[in-house]
Formats: structure tokens, sequence, C-alpha cells
């Protein structure tokens, strides 16, 4: 009887709003980013116990809906130096770019790898799982990167009075993407002056004229160039090629460090695209010859609303595919998710 009346009080002090009832702990930073390293040790040794799992999980890999155990769960054999996380607590969501190793031809050797992995956690338990393994056809992309390493301006927290909304984070790294698709020099290139973006380990901006050879002029040039700055390349107008660039999924914003992470496809559609004029009128043939698609992941760092710092790794995919967490439609459009 005495049992009876202690759990009747219990239950109307819960009705009441007077006793909250026990709520799962989410994730803090330290516990989304362990969860990263507790996924990836699993997936070293092939073992999808070792890491908590949700009964219904979700897995893609390069756009491919797998099975746990298959894929990358079949050839990583350890991981690498390099991370680069966006880590957002509110969302619940992890995001990191990494480098790995994988099985060789030969076998006293690892074939170095790319990796941007996304994860959805929920109750303490991983519920969706999403990445791109980026397998270049030499070392030299791998060991750019472990030597690269992560940026200082990553980890570096915004003062609290200069931090942006996160819509305002999302907005202006979407600026990237506009400015971009059939880019025409005249747009809102929201670029600090010493921006500077790497894509799988390498300099795409601001690298050094070959000895021997002349910086090219962004504004007389007909060939877009890695020596230019983040505004000088988006002001020549020369990356017009690039037609569409679609299912652009911010999933995920850290305001305490001004970071974001999002996924998309690059499409370079080939044909007459490739004929355009530049913002002063020239006659310019540039881009892929076939219709080509990168599958993308890019990490923006902004600065007072500005991109500081771009690091992306990127693959050929087949030309319109599907990230795998998108409707068809969704994954043609090029507006913000």
């Amino acid at each position: 009887m005495k049992n009876s009346r202690v759990l009747y009080a219990f239950a109307a002090a819960i009705a009441a709003g007077t006793l909250q009832a026990a709520q799962p702990a989410g994730c803090d930073r330290a516990c989304l980013e362990g969860m990263v390293e507790r996924y990836m040790d699993a997936v070293v040794v092939n073992d999808p116990k070792a890491v908590p799992l949700s009964p219904n999980v979700r897995f893609t890999e390069d756009g491919q809906r797998l099975l746990i155990g298959d894929g990358l769960w079949n050839t990583m054999k350890a991981k690498g130096k390099y991370r680069l996380f966006v880590t957002d607590v509110p969302a619940q969501q992890v995001t990191v770019l990494a480098t790995i190793q994988e099985d060789h031809r030969e076998a006293d050797k690892f074939n170095g790898s790319l990796l941007a992995l996304r994860l959805r956690v929920q109750d303490r338990q991983i519920a969706e799982i999403e990445q791109i393994v980026v397998r270049p056809d030499n070392l030299r992309a791998y060991e750019n990167v472990e030597k690269l390493g992560t940026h200082p301006l990553y980890l570096q927290s915004v003062p609290a009075s200069e931090r942006m909304s996160r819509a305002e984070l999302i907005a202006q790294g979407n600026k990237y993407f506009t400015g971009m698709q059939r880019n025409d020099g005249k747009g809102d290139y929201p670029f600090t002056a010493d921006c500077e973006r790497h894509e799988n380990g390498g300099r795409a901006t601001n690298a050094p004229t070959p000895a021997g050879q002349t910086r090219p002029d962004p504004k007389t040039s007909l060939v877009y160039s890695g020596q230019w700055s983040c505004l000088e390349q988006f002001q020549s107008g020369l990356i017009h090629f690039v037609n569409r660039i679609r299912d652009r999924r911010f999933v995920a914003v850290d305001q305490e460090r001004g970071i974001v992470f999002a996924f998309g496809f690059f499409d370079h559609p080939g044909g007459e695209t490739r004929r355009f004029k530049a913002p002063d009128g020239r006659e310019v043939v540039a881009g892929p010859v076939q219709p080509w698609t990168w599958q993308i992941a890019e990490v923006f760092k902004l600065e007072k609303g500005k991109i500081r710092k771009i690091d992306a790794i990127l693959q050929r995919s087949p030309y319109g595919m599907n990230s795998g967490w998108s409707t068809w439609e969704q994954g043609m459009s090029d507006q913000v998710r």
C-alpha cells in the first residue's frame, strides 16, 4: 500500500510539472568527437558491436546505401593523423575530414585515403552514418593532408559578441556556391584578403608562381589559375563552366568556432556550356569536355562575416548522382538544405 502511494505521488508530480521525467543525456563536443574515434576504431576491426549503433541506423558510402559492415568496413586498416571536426552540439551531429589507411595491392603497404564523415547521434547512439571515401591515384593527396595538419584557425573560438547565428553562417558559406555557379565575376564574394583554399590537400589559391613563369593576370587571362586569391578567382568570371552546384546540405554548424560543413555536387555539363564570356567580353572556352560531376565535402571558416579558410575533399562521381539523403528533386536543386 505504501509503495502504491509513493508511485501515485511520483506520477502526479510529473503530471503537475513539479518533477521532470529523466531524459537521455545528449552528447557534448567531447562526446561527439569521441564517437567519431570509436566509429573509426570499429571500422578498422570490422566490428559493429564495438560502437553504439541505433537499431535503425542508416549508412551510406559515396552516395550508396549499404549494410553496416560493408564498404570501407572491409578495407580500412588504420586511422591517419589528420582531423578537421565541425561539431554541432545542438543538432547532435558531428562531421570530420580525416585521413585513413586501407588495403594496398602490396601486402606490406597501406594505401592512404581521405574520408569525409557525418554522424548523427540520438540518445548516445549513432543513428546516421554518411561518408565519402576519396582514393587518389597516388599517395600525394594523403601525404599533403597529413603534412598540412589541422589549421589553427579552425580551433580558435570566436568572441561571444562576434558570433554569427546559424542562419548567418550558412548564408555566408552558401555565397561561395552561389558565386561559383555560372560565375560571372559580379556576385557577392565575401572573402577575406588572406583567404586560402585547399582541395584534397593541394593548394587551390595563392599558389607560388613557378620559376621562369609570369603570374597570370586575372583581368586578361583566358585560363583560371590557382595562383590567384579567392577573390581574384571569383572576380575573373572564369569559373562559369560550373553550371550547377546542387544538393547543398549544410549538415553541421559550429557557432563557437565560426565554421560550417557542407556536402554538395558540382556539375559540368560540357558541350556548349564550355563557351562563355568573361566579365569584359572576352570569349572563353573552358571546363571538362564530357559531362562531369564532383562529389564534394567542404568546410568554411568565417570571420566577421567573411570566408577566411576553405578545405575540401572531392572525387569524380557519376554525372548527376544523388547523395542518398535527398529526394531526386532535392538532389537536383541548388537551394540550401
